[in-house]
Formats: C-alpha cells, structure tokens, sequence
C-alpha cells in the first residue's frame, strides 16, 4: 500500500476545511446573520407631514391634583407632533419584507425603559424586540396603571405605585400595540415589538436610521397612529447607504 506524502495530506485536510468554511459561511448568510463592518448597509431618512397640522388638545388633568400640578395646566396631546418643517416625530420605520423567513435573532440584554413622568408616558412610541425587557417606571408620586392591549400577546394590566418596580416582555412581532392607563384616561402610548432588529422610532426632526443590515431587497414600512402607513421597496448593497423620505399627508392636505 502506497503511503500518502504529508504534503499531499495536509493539503487535503486544508481544502476540506476550507469547504466547510465556505459552507457555514453560506449556512450564515441564508440564516439572516448580520452583514459584516465592510458589507453592512444603512437605510436612513426623514418623515414629514404634509398639510394643516392639528394643534395639541389641551388636557385636563384636574381630575388628580398631583397630575396637574406636575404639568401647571400645559398638558396636551401627542397623537400628531410635527415641527415648522413638517418633520413628524413617532413614526416607527421598519424592516417589513426581504429578511430571511428562518432568521433568528436574540432580544438584546438592556432593557428598553418606559417613564410615567408628569402623567405621560415617555416616549409616547416605544419600539423594541420580542422578549426583550420593557421596563416601566414611575417617577410621579401617583399610582399609575399601564395597560396594554395586544392582539397577538398576552394582555396586560397592571398598576403602579410610585417608585415601585415593574418590567413586562412580549413573545411575539406585533406592532402598533395601544396602551392605556386605566387611572389616567388621557394617557397614551403605543409599543411596537419586532423579531429582527432593523427599526427605528423617528426623532424630533423626523429622523431615523437603520443600520447593519446585509445586503438585499426589502420593502421598508413607516407606522404612524393617526396618519396610517406607507411603504417603499428598496435594494441595499454592500455597504451602501440609501436615503428615503416619507411623506404622510393630513386630511388636510392636498
């Protein structure tokens, strides 16, 4: 029997190994693995509303002293919070089609933080990741109840003392989750919870981005609560930046 060189092995088991690399390297990428530094592309913009923004709704809070004191009588809504510009704050962008369906992503070990300061709830839109913590505090010195009501979770309703500790998660992707205090009946929120980790909420001047995401084609979905949705579809490439804007329209508006 003709005894195999170590040359002629070791280049054997090189190529093998090689092969295999080759192959979870491709096993990665189908699964949704995020892209590397070099190949990670961002999808960034703005959101605006265009036409006669709604002024804020005074809100009378007499109805608990301490709630109003907190707020000298200048409470109001946030259902539409736009600037001079028309840049539109709470819009929630997101990733909504093109992602791997057998992706799999862990919920990120910090918490996301909900404060009820002043009888409000702060943010007014809160995005964050199937079973990641959402915890909830009470800076006020009332008893509050936070009560979300999902529709593909399990309901919660809870009340609150001041200073007193509470945190929830939900299992599944569902956004756009209303959210009440049944104590307070002027207190909104809306918490929108995704299995992947492409979104953003949009900021004062309307701003948003989303970054580290693999290459590819996706559609790309803005929420609002009172002006509805829009969407736009996009192709992403290695470590390219695409720009978009959204554009939501009041009744209003022309």
């Amino acid at each position: 029997m003709k005894r195999q060189s170590l040359p002629r092995v070791f280049a054997g088991v090189l190529a093998g190994t090689l092969v295999f690399s080759a192959l979870v390297a491709v096993r990665s990428v189908r699964a949704g693995s995020p892209a590397s530094p070099a190949a990670a592309g961002v999808v960034k913009g703005t959101a605006k509303v265009k036409g006669t923004v709604p002024k804020p709704v005074h809100i009378d809070m007499s109805q608990d002293p301490k709630c109003a004191q907190a707020h000298a009588g200048s409470g109001a809504t946030e259902d539409i919070v736009a600037d001079s510009s028309g840049d539109l704050q709470n819009v929630v962008v997101y990733i909504s089609a093109g992602l791997t369906s057998d992706a799999k992503y862990d919920p990120p070990q910090a918490p996301v933080v909900l404060e009820q300061k002043g009888c409000t709830y702060t943010p007014h839109v809160v995005a964050l990741r199937a079973n990641q913590e959402l915890k909830v505090v009470n800076a006020d010195s009332t008893t509050h109840n936070i009560h979300p009501s999902p529709n593909n979770n399990r309901e919660i309703n809870q009340s609150q003392a001041p200073g007193a500790p509470l945190s929830m998660t939900f299992a599944r992707e569902e956004i756009s989750i209303p959210v009440k205090c049944n104590i307070h009946p002027w207190m909104r929120s809306y918490f929108a919870v995704f299995k992947h980790p492409f979104f953003a909420v949009t900021g004062k001047d309307g701003s948003f981005e989303i970054g580290n995401l693999p290459p590819g084609s996706y559609t790309i979905t803005a929420w609002h609560e009172k002006l509805g949705t829009s969407f736009q579809k996009i192709t992403v490439g290695d470590g390219e930046t695409k720009s978009l804007e959204f554009v939501f329209k009041t009744e209003a508006g022309s």
